[in-house]
């Protein structure tokens, strides 16, 4: 950060056409203004998106992250702007002038005649693309410009709307040691001959093959990935006595490196920096991409399979083991484990209106277990929990693993299963002998050659998918069925002073209650809960009607509560190719999505919110005060699901997804499913799912503990398997 424009250090690629028209549209996206008394205020309101480097860094981030039609599309828009014919033709009338040659250029038009444009495009533009382009600068400028961190770790806009993180508290008890050093090699910080020595002092055979540019390392299992999935296996496969190598391409962070901060954190901790929409741009995906995967950056939440999901498994599925005291008793293992604990000693504050707005409506209201102590209050564990309290996988299973000899290699990416003709006879036609890696540490060239008896795929539900069909396996199922817990947001603004809501919206465990929306049924349609959003994710999903109401909107940052409507999706998706996923609603999620806006507005309004509204595209939202019964039911008839956001729907919604699941299912043979119910791929002996993919449907609830009982059940399965081999090489 903190790159200043024409200091030749970015490399972006756009021309200065591109360039001008983009900082012009940032400037209309977040434009100055000054109407306010205050210093602080003033300071903001004076703020402009077109600030240096904003839209250099906006440029920086689209040419990294974004996919490679969006970065088209932006491209072709911005140069068109950056001419007085395509602006005539992209802005038409607004475009015109007095003076020769009676068209101006998109950065010569007013201010006010450029948010002119944004809000016909935002609003009325049929033609998609052009709605596109400014979805991704709207979406990049704000994210960058409340996101930025400067080198005193403050960003100006922070005070203003009363983000102030305490980061200089007692840090005394900050856990500090490497609980996995013992068993991590860290690829970033080798070179060729220390790589292959490291790995020869964690107890591995390795060797150089300089002549085919492989080391080759040895072991009896190899998993890529180490979060909830290949956490479990790791533990329980070390402790059955093998030799077991996990792979993981981010990095790892004990608590005290962990940032608290939004920015740095999502860039450093999550799959693509955590800006990873689906193809067609209607949701947007967090995954974690660190030691310890999602359970490094989860929510905490700890909240079992539930029976009826388990019934289904089991008896329509036909996956025995989600039937049976086995699968209930690795949930309490794992629940035992993670030290998941029932109780909260202090709520935070948007868990306080969920409660409260529940109970003045007479509705129930529970209490969500997490992985941390009952007295954890940490709003911040989305970015790795820095009091590490909260005991995901790099804590708890991976030190069970690498105790019992495990080596963990950091930056280290697979790329393919080794795949041959399998000759034991088996009914799957290949075998598996392990997998070629690569250190993301340019100055490894060598490709890394993992053999071993077992290889398990624990890369989760969007990457597991495509490394096994760039591996050459070739299941119907492998990539389909993907599950995606679509949620949708309400809030509602409770303005200080309120001695009701103690806290700001960033304070205080993230999920600590859960609110069932049940029908008549007895069925459950959507579940209510509380997110975490920091000042950039605040203001990426809130809608943009003008750059007034959004500063307006980011100066209640600190007391808006959201809830969030979470489905258990009966639509899926695809992911074949890493990186571009394809994701799509049924009819019952969007009915479902709807039900639990309706009760989640219901309950911000009984909470006694001032205002309440949606992310809808419009700024859809209602001033409470004096509103009778009439005229609520009047608002909430106006509140559902719409199309997403590059649809041509005057009114749209942008969805969100933090669980991924059922990409490669289990299945009663290769037609049901991508593997069996032991978790074993039906084309290629020796391989094995162990993460999210496996489940054979969305669960309906924070899928950590079905991920790690399931994890735990089928690893047993696999150690099992390796002893039966054994066995047979001995007698």
């Amino acid at each position: 950060m903190g790159k200043e424009r024409g200091e030749g250090k970015y490399s972006h690629g756009f021309s200065h056409g591109e360039m001008e028209s983009l900082a012009s549209i940032c400037e209309a996206v977040l434009p100055p203004s000054s109407s306010m008394e205050d210093q602080t205020l003033q300071s903001f309101y004076r703020a402009s998106g077109s600030q240096p480097p904003i839209p250099d860094e906006i440029a920086e981030l689209l040419t990294k992250r974004g996919l490679i039609e969006a970065k088209l599309i932006v491209r072709i828009v911005l140069l068109m702007l950056s001419t007085r014919l395509g602006t005539l033709l992209l802005c038409g009338a607004l475009s015109f002038t007095w003076n020769f040659p009676y068209i101006n250029k998109f950065s010569s038009l007013c201010l006010e005649d450029r948010e002119k444009v944004l809000q016909k495009w935002f609003k009325h533009c049929l033609f998609t693309p052009i709605r596109i382009a400014f979805i991704y600068v709207k979406v990049m400028c704000l994210y960058i410009f409340f996101s930025r961190v400067d080198g005193t770790v403050k960003n100006p806009a922070w005070k203003a709307i009363g983000y102030q993180l305490e980061t200089d508290g007692d840090l005394s008890q900050v856990p500090k040691d490497r609980l996995l050093q013992k068993g991590m090699i860290e690829t970033k910080h080798e070179t060729h001959e220390t790589l292959v020595q490291s790995l020869i002092q964690k107890g591995l055979k390795a060797t150089q093959d300089s002549k085919q540019e492989h080391i080759k390392v040895q072991c009896d299992v190899v998993i890529v990935g180490s979060g909830c999935g290949g956490g479990v296996a790791a533990a329980v496969l070390a402790s059955s006595g093998q030799k077991v190598v996990v792979l993981e391409k981010g990095d790892y962070f004990t608590p005290a490196e962990y940032s608290p901060y939004e920015g740095p954190s999502l860039e450093r901790l999550y799959e693509c920096g955590g800006v990873l929409p689906t193809v067609d741009g209607n949701m947007m995906i967090l995954a974690g991409a660190t030691v310890g995967g999602g359970s490094a950056v989860n929510w905490s939440a700890c909240i079992k399979t539930p029976k009826s999901v388990l019934r289904e498994w089991a008896d329509n599925h036909k996956i025995p083991v989600f039937g049976t005291t086995e699968y209930l008793s690795a949930m309490d293992i794992v629940c035992k484990r993670l030290g998941v604990t029932e109780n909260c000693v202090q709520e935070s504050f948007q868990n306080q209106v969920l409660r409260k707005g529940c109970e003045n409506l007479g509705l129930k209201v529970e209490k969500v277990p997490r992985n941390s102590s009952e007295d954890h209050y940490c709003g911040s564990c989305g970015y790795g929990c820095k009091q590490g309290d909260k005991k995901g996988t790099d804590c708890t299973w991976l030190v069970d693993a690498v105790n019992h000899g495990a080596v963990i290699l950091t930056g280290c990416k697979a790329e393919r299963f080794i795949l041959e003709k399998n000759k034991s006879g088996s009914k799957r036609k290949r075998k598996c002998l392990g997998v070629i890696a690569k250190s993301l540490n340019e100055t490894i060239t060598m490709k890394l050659q993992f053999e071993a008896k077992v290889t398990i795929s624990a890369c989760g539900a969007l990457l597991t998918p495509p490394l096994m069909l760039s591996s050459g396996l070739k299941n119907r199922n492998i990539g389909r069925n993907l599950h995606l817990h679509p949620v949708l947001m309400a809030w509602g603004y409770f303005p200080e002073p309120n001695t009701e809501f103690k806290g700001k919206s960033y304070e205080g465990g993230i999920i600590t209650s859960v609110h069932k929306v049940v029908s008549g049924d007895s069925d459950v349609k959507a579940i209510i809960e509380t997110p975490q959003l920091g000042p950039a994710s605040f203001a990426t999903l809130c809608p943009w009607v003008s750059g007034l109401d959004m500063k307006n909107r980011m100066t209640k940052f600190s007391r808006t509560s959201h809830l969030i409507t979470i489905v258990r999706d009966q639509g899926s998706g695809e992911v074949k190719l890493e990186g571009r996923i394809s994701y799509y609603l049924s009819r019952e999620d969007k009915e479902n999505l709807k039900a639990g806006l309706r009760r989640a507005i219901q309950i911000l309004i009984a909470a006694g919110a001032v205002e309440v509204g949606t992310h809808r595209s419009d700024g859809q939202r209602i001033k409470c005060k004096g509103l009778n019964e009439k005229e609520i039911e009047e608002f909430l008839e106006t509140v559902s699901p719409v199309d997403g956001a590059i649809s041509f729907a005057e009114n749209w919604v942008l969805y969100s997804s933090a669980h991924q699941m059922g990409s490669c299912r289990m299945g009663i043979n290769e037609k049901e499913g991508a593997v069996n119910e032991n978790g074993e791929s039906w084309e290629a002996e020796g391989l094995f799912v162990c993460d999210a993919s496996v489940l054979p449907s969305a669960v309906g609830v924070n899928p950590m503990i079905t991920i790690e009982a399931t994890a735990y059940c089928l690893s047993n399965r696999i150690a099992e398997f390796l002893r039966i081999q054994q066995t047979k090489k001995v007698y």
